[in-house]
């Protein structure tokens, strides 16, 4: 009975940590239409350095700096540079619920990815998960004669860069401290902020309005870390990654709070589709016993969040 509680009450922090995750991609968003993606990548990735060395601080891995050079470390962050660029991109061209949804398949993309680069072992059951997954995903990029919308492009491509992100993370050494590869990512998503920002030379004076937002962002996705963080603690990891697709809900609100945009037809009974094929896969996990592939936080926005949840729960465990 005690573990039951434990588990409902991390499911509700993982629902919660979505809304914070959604919040920060509906801020970005809404700064996409005010300064470049360059810009925001920038100031975001300062804010998240700042956290991540603090956290680092804390943890006493700054010692280990040195493993930033790992080159899995290195093409990781990459990994997640390309997943930033395109989900901004998409969220600057299209609903945010098309994107959420779209998103929400990376599940499903890393099991494939696992099954075909890592041998992982993969029943028909969830071969045909995966399939009627992105089944899903092409009714919701309805894609026609002349290709799909460019925006939908941007979200498939980070969707394929965040699994290859989480794949990669499963291969780096057990002794490079997880906050040192979150710090790594950090500093490269602010470089290349950077860089994009001087390539597309679109920076833009900062108003108090934007600040506002940017601040509003950061502190929306460190309380989606930290809710991850509370749920992981309570909770069978194997139990509340499903809530995970509580982000489309969230995204679906939002979008029509903020934005006025409704989702079509395509998007729901896609997205519908999408859900229901991850949580049959978790399922299947489950029942084998085994750890959901990628990684719990959410996929893309949370630049480094698993890592950061790991570093969270080492620190937990030197206090016992």
């Amino acid at each position: 009975m005690m573990r039951t509680s434990s588990n409902v009450t991390g499911a509700a922090f993982m629902i919660a940590a979505m809304a914070g995750f959604s919040l920060t991609d509906a801020t970005a968003k809404l700064l996409t239409e005010e300064i470049g993606l360059g810009q925001i990548m920038f100031v975001r990735g300062i804010i998240l350095t700042v956290f991540t060395v603090l956290i680092a601080w804390r943890s006493r891995a700054l010692s280990r700096i040195g493993a930033v050079s790992d080159r899995r470390v290195i093409v990781r962050s990459l990994c997640e540079l390309v997943a930033a660029v395109a989900f901004l991109q998409a969220l600057k061209q299209m609903p945010l619920a098309n994107a959420a949804s779209i998103i929400q398949c990376l599940p499903l993309a890393v099991t494939l990815g696992a099954a075909l680069f890592m041998k992982e072992p993969v029943g028909w059951r969830r071969w045909s998960a995966i399939i009627v997954g992105f089944i899903g995903v092409m009714i919701i990029i309805q894609p026609g004669p002349d290709g799909f919308q460019q925006g939908a492009g941007y979200a498939v491509v980070a969707m394929l860069a965040a699994s290859a992100r989480d794949l990669l993370t499963k291969t780096i050494r057990s002794d490079v401290p997880a906050i040192i590869i979150t710090l790594a990512t950090a500093v490269l998503l602010t470089i290349g902020g950077a860089v994009l920002g001087t390539l597309e030379q679109d920076w833009s004076m900062m108003s108090w309005p934007i600040m506002l937002k940017l601040v509003l962002a950061a502190i929306f996705l460190l309380s989606g870390y930290q809710f991850v963080v509370f749920a992981v603690r309570l909770a069978d990891i194997s139990y509340i990654a499903p809530f995970r697709y509580a982000g489309l809900l969230w995204a679906t609100l939002l979008g029509i709070l903020l934005f006025r945009t409704y989702p079509d037809m395509n998007v729901l009974v896609g997205g519908v589709i999408i859900v229901a094929a991850g949580l049959y896969s978790f399922y299947r996990e489950r029942k084998k016993g085994l750890e959901p592939l990628a990684e719990t936080g959410q996929p893309v926005a949370s630049e480094g969040g698993g890592p950061i949840v790991r570093a969270e729960e080492d620190m937990l465990k030197e206090r016992k």
